[in-house]
């Protein structure tokens, strides 16, 4: 099984991650990685972004939910998938049961973005919602036991990373050239798969994680070697909005991430608004904070830059916060 080839650390092996790319190439063709004149002539060097919006749901998520569902199971017999999610995970797990056949239910926390929820809802997905992420995360886990259903968590899940490394194979393919890479660094498992899938093509590649100031808990623990957790992630963008850590991640992006970086939240919203005027983009906050941290960090000596655009459910509020400006 390919499930044994993965470290303690959460670590795909790239034997894992060409595996799940030849599976996931029954579902989902390859993602354009294109050039980005504005940000070129800004920045100086010559910037690609890798748009994962293309894919279904608009969001990178669909790589990993495929996967580790699929793997799971030919391990055992799955009924019914549950998740918690702000929206893109839950979306994108609603996608892998809808397409392999199992029912899914998705705990969300009220208020959530709308767009995200009406996409899990338009794949005949349960939504059960609670107060915050922390309740709905409770509730899942407790519903998961009583029901003997399967909770894909991302943010632990042993298999899903090698679906988002995927997209390291497909930047490398496409722009051999390529310095380094910018990642939205939210639960970590984009980073992790996609760090360790390219660290093995192409060591040299500098892998820098981006996350919000105001859900900054995985930066944090980066930088000081061990997991912190925040009593807040009060972020627009909600596909960062991660305030708890867990160990092994912290050790595997200790390992794996060259650099990290916080942007704010006027620097996403001034990101949105670039890619969409002068790229012709449409990203989400979280989406677009690799080209936010990609203009904080102009110094850098590296030509070829790759930014992961990871989603584009943006709300319509957010939308309009950055058009306006």
């Amino acid at each position: 099984m390919a499930t044994q080839a993965y470290s303690k650390e959460i670590r795909p092996t790239l034997a894992v991650i060409q595996e799940a790319r030849k599976f996931l190439s029954q579902y989902l063709a390859p993602t354009r990685l294109v050039e980005a004149p504005s940000l070129s002539r800004a920045t100086g060097k010559q910037v690609r972004l890798k748009l994962e919006a293309e894919l279904p749901t608009a969001s990178f998520k669909v790589r990993g939910a495929i996967w580790a569902l699929s793997e799971r199971m030919k391990k055992e017999p799955i009924t019914e998938v549950v998740a918690t999610s702000t929206g893109n995970h839950g979306a994108a797990v609603a996608y892998a049961a809808h397409k392999l056949g199992v029912k899914a239910t998705i705990f969300l926390p009220e208020n959530c973005n709308a767009v995200k929820r009406d996409r899990i809802a338009k794949l005949s997905a349960t939504i059960v919602e609670r107060k915050d992420l922390t309740d709905a995360y409770e509730e899942v886990k407790r519903y998961a036991r009583e029901r003997d259903a399967y909770f894909l968590n991302d943010a632990t899940d042993l298999i899903l990373p090698a679906g988002p490394g995927t997209i390291a194979i497909e930047i490398l393919e496409q722009a051999p050239d390529t310095q380094a890479i910018y990642i939205p660094m939210g639960d970590t498992a984009l980073v992790r798969g996609i760090a360790a899938a390219a660290k093995q093509i192409s060591p040299s590649v500098k892998i820098v994680g981006v996350q919000s100031e105001r859900a900054p808990a995985y930066t944090l623990s980066w930088r000081q070697g061990e997991a912190i957790c925040t009593e807040t992630c009060d972020t627009i963008a909600d596909g960062l909005a991660t305030r708890t850590t867990f160990s092994e991640n912290v050790v595997a992006i200790r390992e794996l991430v060259d650099d990290a970086v916080l942007v704010s939240e006027d620097q996403m919203l001034d990101a949105i608004g670039r890619l969409l005027f002068e790229e012709q983009v449409l990203a989400e906050p979280a989406g677009a904070a690799t080209t936010a941290a990609l203009l904080l960090k102009r110094d850098s000596d590296l030509e070829k830059i790759a930014l992961v655009v990871s989603g584009a459910n943006i709300s319509k509020e957010v939308l309009r916060q950055a058009v306006a400006r």
